[in-house]
């Protein structure tokens, strides 16, 4: 099976500069690899978009860099702008196909969960994707997790009930659960405020004060005034 092509060119332009390459269309590159020399590169953003959709991050391709023979490489990462999506550099990973290598895969749930469906528990992905090892020929484009098996609350599936075909090893403890079932959320009266229990003895507490403020304002006012009493004496 022929494999997908990227062309790349050797690049010069480092650090901040690069900017003005992806403005052009020029998406900023990197190689590296086991007794590979680390070496930047440049290639059209389009192009890179259109095998990477098809490629993805387990996929082999073939990259050729100018005149040099083509070189199987993984697409290892690609750093998007968080507000456009758009790719901002990409890391080849250039591997041996006769050496195992590693690489993260996506975990796709499939199926429909029982417990689901009756609405006897909420269903809850725990790990959506999980590192493996692999000849570079044989890594899988995903991993699924059939959920129809999931009947009832605290039901799970975990690494080891995931199926790999042979060759293909997962990078992770066999007992980590990867999807369950989990009881669902019941809603809970609101108790009452405390603040509103709270403001209404202070509003008690102050009318209280209020009354007895008035009743020794009123005392005064009937109170003889001072030189009253001396003329009286």
């Amino acid at each position: 099976m022929n494999r997908p092509t990227i062309k790349a060119n050797k690049r010069t332009v480092l650090g901040r500069k690069v900017k003005k390459l992806r403005r052009e269309g020029i998406l900023p590159a990197n190689i590296f690899g086991k007794e590979v020399k680390s070496q930047p590169l440049q290639l059209d953003k389009n192009e890179f978009l259109s095998i990477f959709e098809k490629a993805g991050e387990t996929g082999l391709v073939d990259l050729v860099i100018e005149k040099q023979k083509p070189r199987p490489v993984l697409i290892s990462q690609v750093q998007f702008d968080p507000v456009t999506d758009e790719p901002l550099h990409v890391d080849f990973h250039q591997v041996n196909l006769k050496e195992k290598t590693t690489a993260t895969v996506e975990i796709r749930l499939v199926g429909e969960a029982p417990a689901v469906e009756k609405e006897e528990g909420v269903l809850v992905q725990t790990l959506s994707e999980v590192e493996v090892e692999a000849l570079p020929t044989q890594l899988p484009d995903h991993l699924e997790a059939d959920i129809s098996s999931l009947k009832a609350i605290d039901d799970a599936i975990r690494i080891k009930d995931l199926r790999v075909n042979k060759g293909v090893e997962i990078k992770a403890e066999p007992e980590e659960i990867v999807v369950k079932i989990s009881a669902p959320v019941k809603e809970e009266e609101a108790p009452a405020p405390e603040e509103e229990e709270g403001g209404a003895e202070e509003g008690a507490k102050g009318e209280e004060q209020g009354e007895q403020g008035e009743k020794e304002e009123k005392n005064k006012e009937e109170a003889p005034a001072p030189e009253e009493e001396e003329k009286k004496s």
